[in-house]
């Protein structure tokens, strides 16, 4: 689990799972990996699009790789945020353990906002 300090100094940490209905993950291709944040409203949204805790750096130093490699969308009119990765291995190569990538949420489930 990742723990950074909150936004606001007297502003308490809250978990991101609390501020979504939907974390999800897919491949976008063979190569690459969508990390999808659906928020439960633009309260949730707002707070989450301003934290250091998702930016592309924090989401490249949970992912294991150079932020340089990570687009982030902030698509407001569906309250969510969108991370495209490099996948470390391609779907379907030897040593693919998920070959549709719906099992690489998992290190986002642990961010506090």
């Amino acid at each position: 689990m990742v723990v950074l300090p909150p936004v606001e100094l007297n502003m308490p940490a809250v978990a991101l799972t609390d501020l979504v209905h939907v974390i999800r993950s897919k491949n976008a291709g063979p190569t690459l990996l969508t990390l999808d944040l659906f928020f439960r409203d633009r309260h949730g949204y707002d707070c989450a699009i301003q934290s250091p805790q998702l930016s592309t750096a924090s989401v490249a130093h949970l992912y294991g790789c150079a932020p340089a490699r990570i687009s982030r969308y902030d698509m407001a009119d569906l309250c969510a945020i969108k991370f495209t990765l490099p996948r470390k291995v391609c779907a379907g190569s030897p040593g693919d353990g998920d070959v549709y990538g719906a099992q690489q949420h998992g290190p986002l489930l642990g961010v506090m906002l």
